[in-house]
């Protein structure tokens, strides 16, 4: 195990915990004792080792030999493979379990491939908590490593409610890192989706902490959001308080910060491929966006000064009268909206990097790997997926699935609902809002768009198709109009 912080070192306890001996190797001495300390408290300290430098290290392996990177993103992991690279052998495999930058993975796969060193790009999700009970895990890389490395992961993996384990062949390539980096996009989504809903409830409806604990265990114990994990830990958030009697969520300062100081890249990632891609994602771009806008909270202060104040969420009409039931059902209903879609997105995302890519991705493979110990883990959504991708030969984009499609039908008036009011009393709903647009535009055949194409074909010259031609795939139209002589 090379790096040894919350997620390596949990990781770690976890192979020794199902009798694996682990050889650790980390720049802080300090860090490694501290992991053999608590090794120690739950009776492994057989099964740890720890290693000052990769001489000492390799030799304490077998062969082949194995690694697991616990990295941060970037330039440490290649500084990590060169420093390795003369005791490495043919047929020693590098499992890169870091929230790696896919294309870094398959550089690093191409640079060892004269070597004979199999490079896995693996994905893992379910936090430090996750990592040291059992994660969600998404390998990808050469079939014959996978296939080696594939009866340990599924030993240490998350397990189903039927004992599966949440692990399996994402594909070839960085697949495995692509599809986590992709899964964080969708997390992302779904985040902010219900951290709208939980203002809402908290500014628009005056509920209390415990109160909007209470609604979120009821969403999470049947429907569209059962068995969500999300929904779940928002009613432990909403109930904790700490050793003063207060609700620890009551002090928590509105700043995201994670894409700023460069702890998380995934999600800046995700966005990218999107638009590089051209896969409309708002539902997974807004939620970025207002995670971008909240780490700058000093900004926001002097934009309020220079506003002379903000635009303060409203009491809704709603949270005087009886009608709190028929409330909290559109904005259930609303929030599976959201996720439902975030999980479109972000599955075409996949989809269009899986056709360029050629990685051969097994979508069967990935809902399992979603199915538990993962931060997007949804019961509801994640049965309809694993229908749908039991035929391998589905359609990838989910907009085209009838299913999918009357859930998003069945929940788009309670999201058109919950969104007007929004506007109505100020609240803060980016990701609600979006993806009600996202319906609206994906399934219209009349969009404001024929404008905006007469436009840039009136100061550019960039052409149209014509109404009454056949539908044309997205090319450069044949017309043109003068519409002023230059």
């Amino acid at each position: 195990m090379i790096g040894c912080g919350s997620m390596g070192g949990g990781m770690a306890l976890l192979f020794a915990e199902h009798g694996i001996t682990v050889s650790l190797n980390d720049p802080s001495e300090e860090t490694m004792d501290q992991l053999i300390a608590t090794a120690e408290k739950n009776g492994l300290q057989d099964r740890l080792e720890k290693h000052g430098d990769y001489d000492d290290l390799c030799k304490s392996l077998g062969s082949p030999k194995v690694f697991v990177f616990s990295l941060p993103h970037g330039t440490v992991g290649d500084t990590v493979v060169e420093g390795l690279h003369p005791y490495l052998n043919n047929g020693d495999i590098i499992i890169d379990a870091s929230n790696e930058n896919w294309q870094n993975t398959q550089r690093r796969q191409g640079k060892l491939v004269p070597q004979g060193v199999y490079y896995i790009g693996m994905g893992v999700s379910g936090g430090y908590q996750a990592a040291r009970r059992g994660p969600s895990m998404c390998p990808g890389g050469e079939e014959r490593a996978l296939d080696q490395i594939m009866p340990l992961l599924r030993q240490v993996a998350a397990k189903d409610s039927k004992g599966n384990p949440c692990v399996g062949k994402a594909g070839t390539g960085g697949s495995g890192h692509y599809v986590k980096m992709v899964h964080n996009g969708i997390e992302h989504g779904m985040m902010s989706a219900l951290a709208e809903a939980w203002q809402i409830m908290n500014l628009g409806l005056r509920m209390s902490y415990d109160e909007m604990a209470d609604q979120f265990a009821r969403w999470n114990e049947s429907g569209e959001l059962r068995g969500t994990f999300l929904v779940s830990i928002g009613a432990d958030i909403c109930r904790q308080r700490d050793n003063q009697g207060r609700h620890v969520l009551s002090i928590v300062e509105d700043k995201v910060v994670q894409d700023v100081d460069g702890t998380e890249g995934t999600g800046i990632w995700s966005q990218l491929e999107a638009v590089r891609l051209h896969v409309p994602a708002p539902s997974l771009t807004t939620a970025h966006f207002i995670r971008l806008a909240s780490a700058f909270r000093a900004d926001r202060k002097q934009v309020n000064e220079a506003f002379g104040g903000q635009f303060p969420v409203q009491e809704w009409d709603d949270a005087k009268g009886n009608d709190k039931r028929s409330v909290f059902e559109n904005l259930r209903k609303a929030v599976y909206a959201a996720f439902l879609a975030s999980f479109v997105e972000g599955l075409n995302i996949i989809d269009q990097a899986n056709q360029e890519n050629r990685w051969s991705i097994d979508y069967a493979a990935v809902t399992q790997i979603w199915r538990n110990g993962c931060i997007i883990k949804a019961d509801y959504i994640t049965d309809m997926l694993a229908d749908i991708f039991q035929d391998p030969h589905a359609d990838k984009d989910l907009l085209h699935s009838q299913r999918i499609a009357q859930e998003l039908k069945n929940s788009f008036p309670a999201l058109k609902e919950i969104v007007a009011k929004g506007v109505q009393h100020n609240a803060i709903i980016p990701n609600l809002s979006a993806t009600l647009e996202f319906l609206k535009y994906s399934t219209n055949t009349v969009l404001p768009t024929q404008f905006y194409e007469a436009q840039l074909d009136y100061f550019g010259k960039h052409m149209f198709d014509l109404k009454s031609e056949p539908v044309g795939k997205p090319e450069t139209g044949k017309h043109h109009f003068e519409w002023k002589p230059a």
